[in-house]
């Protein structure tokens, strides 16, 4: 899926990595003739890719980005108790993660396009929230769960 760059840093090896506003990082290197990227090299040059949109694979598989935290959780939930905007499509905002825990029971979790996909959560199989990604539950008749939602450390609530 694409996301947006934010910003860049260098890793331990002096690379250039591209901070994603999913909250993943990915390496932007210019290494001619494997990979030509000569902005790069420039402070001007890395300014103009800002706001540019790379494919995120971390985000395809549903991989919570390393180093994120819990910050929130919601109360929990049954089948009759669940809020109708879970019901409904709904996202989190850009950086924030989810994670839907499933105490007892099953629900069914639908994850709209591009990440379309439609899962059964239990409590062995949890649910991964992708930030700005619509998606919906619809729990069983014994269903009780709650969400926590994650992001960076350094992040405002």
């Amino acid at each position: 899926m694409l996301r947006a760059i934010q910003g860049f840093h260098q890793d331990d090896a002096g690379d250039w990595v591209a901070a994603l506003r999913c909250g993943h990082g990915q390496h932007v290197r210019h290494h001619p003739p494997f990979f030509s990227r000569p902005w790069v090299i420039t402070e001007e040059g890395r300014a103009s890719r800002v706001g540019v949109e790379l494919e995120c694979p971390l985000c395809d598989r549903f991989e919570v980005p390393a180093g994120f935290v819990a910050y929130k959780r919601t109360a929990d939930f049954t089948a009759t108790t669940t809020p109708a905007g879970l019901r409904a499509d709904h996202a989190t905002k850009p950086g924030v993660w989810g994670k839907i825990h499933v105490v007892a029971g099953s629900l069914r979790y639908f994850v709209e396009p591009p990440l379309a996909r439609e899962l059964v959560l239990d409590p062995s199989h949890p649910g991964i929230v992708v930030p700005e990604v619509r998606h919906r539950v619809a729990p069983s008749g014994d269903a009780r769960f709650f969400v926590e939602f994650l992001r960076a450390p350094s992040s405002e609530s």
